[in-house]
């Protein structure tokens, strides 16, 4: 009997752990361009959400790159299929989807996910 329900509470603690996972996991990786290391490439900084999606994709490709460049396992971190959140430097946001590691336009912007920056109210 203690066993049984050992065993019904490991998988209920089970479950939750793997949701919790799953939600991290899921929630994904938020990359800030105005940060000192992204702000400065070509193709990023004057762009927006507004921006045509030519220059979107190809900001957001070199900030993937350089994200890739500096994580502990370069070749493991943003593979094709994963998908990231861009911060624009006006503050705009943007959820894109990583299509090559390789491609100047490897990403695919993920659509109605572009958020205007907030005027800032004086």
């Amino acid at each position: 009997m203690k066993s049984n329900r050992f065993a019904h509470k490991a998988k209920f603690w089970f479950w939750v752990a793997l949701f919790v996972a799953y939600s991290a996991v899921a929630a994904g990786t938020m990359i800030d361009a105005l940060s000192d290391r992204y702000r400065n490439l070509s193709k990023v900084t004057l762009t927006t959400v507004e921006s045509p999606q030519e220059l979107r994709r190809a900001g957001a490709a070199q900030v993937a790159a350089i994200y890739r460049a500096q994580s502990g396992m370069p070749f493991s971190t943003l593979p094709p299929g994963s998908t990231f959140q861009i911060v624009w430097p006006d503050g705009s946001t943007e959820t894109v989807t990583i299509v090559s590691a390789t491609s100047p336009l490897g990403t695919e912007p993920v659509r109605g996910t572009q958020q205007k920056a907030r005027a800032n109210a004086e």
